[in-house]
């Protein structure tokens, strides 16, 4: 393993892995923030010492809704450009633009004291959190060969869970003993410091002093035909007319809102649920987030490994990542029993598998686009499946809220088992081999 993980582009990814695992801290926040009874008197207004009401609460779960869904919708709007301004202007750039962003919203957000204000700041942090995975991919694309790059996304997108376990261990106690606003204060300072280092240590590797010329020959052991790779940007017009765009975009349409889901509503679902034997409150919801991403990260690193020790097998890349993606698709399946049982422990022991299921398909479901498309054109895709991603993020939360109140958790917890299935169906219909997209 010590010799696999040689070379200079490993910390390249480790870089990649702490600036995501902050990226998922300054999201992840607001989701035990929301229980915290001093933080939804502010917010809605609620004067101190006056009763909260039944009604007060039920307009405070759709609220819920409303500000997920304002972080989903700038989500989706930065989608729109933020592949296309990374392809323009490099992943060095790019990247330390978007980071600059969301660490200024994430910290504006604790200065926040109405809807209003904070609809605004969690608008913003979407915007420039939608430059993580665009550039984080690109930079795979850069660094890495194709048989090592769903490793290499498994690894760094295993940052996603880390962000969410250090979230649960930390900003409880922050909200419990400095109050809510400190929460998203101290945690947005973090980000401001990984941008140094990304300022300092990220160039392409053929400009980089650091890689070894024995280095830069096996990241380019599988280089794209030149005339594909090129220079230059491709326009998001030119790349809506390829039906590998659109596999990628679909199989992100349907299944990132369910991660999405998770995200943001499980700590209420843990509150909240009347149906489980025990609800948790702000001292006792971290314990099942530090199990349930734990299992993420394995199910992250484990899957994106799978397919690559597949490929190094002999298998092509489109069965390798295809039986990937359905053993995470049916591993999926016995979610939507957690909204039902009364059990906490089986509850927390379905989600947890569901979620490391999804971290696979989506650490695979990313290789493929840098496995259809030149480097040039990677962001510019990521950033279009991210915007139909986002799109389906910001619909289904918004009416969870309203779903919840009315029908319980189980038709979205029924959606979450069918989602990863669906997806697959879709890509291989449209990409049966994982065809290389000719651009022109």
């Amino acid at each position: 393993m010590n010799k696999i993980l040689q070379g200079y582009r490993w910390r390249i990814l480790a870089l990649l892995f702490f600036i995501t695992t902050v990226n998922y801290i300054d999201r992840q926040v607001i989701s035990f923030t929301i229980i915290d009874e001093q933080f939804q008197r502010d917010i809605m207004n609620i004067p101190e010492g006056a009763p909260i009401t039944e009604q007060d609460q039920r307009d405070y779960t759709q609220t819920k809704g409303l500000i997920d869904a304002a972080f989903k919708i700038a989500y989706a709007i930065g989608f729109v450009v933020v592949g296309w301004f990374i392809d323009r202007v490099g992943t060095r750039k790019g990247f330390a633009t978007a980071i600059t962003l969301w660490n200024v919203a994430a910290v504006g957000t604790g200065f926040a004291s109405s809807i209003g204000s904070l609809l605004s700041m969690r608008f913003l942090l979407g915007l420039g959190e939608s430059g993580n995975f665009p550039s984080s991919i690109k930079s795979v694309a850069e660094w890495f060969p194709k048989k090592e790059r769903a490793f290499a996304t498994g690894i760094f997108n295993a940052g996603t869970n880390v962000g969410v376990i250090l979230t649960a261990l930390f900003v409880p106690w922050l909200i419990l003993n400095t109050g809510w606003q400190s929460s998203f204060i101290i945690t947005g300072s973090i980000g401001f410091l990984l941008l140094i280092f990304w300022l300092r240590l990220y160039k392409k590797p053929e400009a980089h002093p650091n890689i070894t010329q024995a280095e830069l020959d096996h990241i380019h052991s599988d280089q794209e035909d030149a005339a594909q790779e090129g220079t230059g940007s491709v326009s998001w017009g030119k790349l809506f007319r390829y039906r590998q765009t659109w596999a990628f975009a679909l199989g992100k349409f349907f299944t990132d809102c369910v991660w999405f889901l998770f995200l943001f509503w499980l700590p209420s679902f843990f509150n909240e649920n009347d149906t489980l034997d025990q609800t948790l409150d702000l001292k006792s919801v971290g314990i099942p987030f530090i199990i349930i991403y734990l299992v993420s990260d394995v199910g992250s690193i484990f899957y994106g490994w799978l397919s690559s020790q597949l490929i190094k097998k002999g298998w092509t890349i489109n069965r390798a990542r295809k039986i990937t993606m359905l053993i995470c698709g049916l591993t999926v399946i016995p979610v939507f029993f957690a909204s039902t049982t009364s059990s906490i422990v089986v509850a927390i022991a379905l989600i947890s598998i569901a979620t490391a299921a999804h971290q696979g398909f989506s650490a695979n479901l990313y290789s493929i686009v840098s496995d259809m498309f030149p480097k040039k054109a990677v962001a510019s895709v990521i950033g279009i499946g991210g915007l139909f991603g986002a799109i389906s993020g910001a619909i289904l939360t918004a009416y969870t809220g309203y779903i919840v109140s009315f029908a319980g958790y189980l038709p979205i917890f029924i959606y979450a088992s069918t989602a990863y299935l669906l997806a697959l169906g879709l890509i291989h219909g449209l990409v049966p081999t994982l065809e290389s997209a000719r651009l022109r």
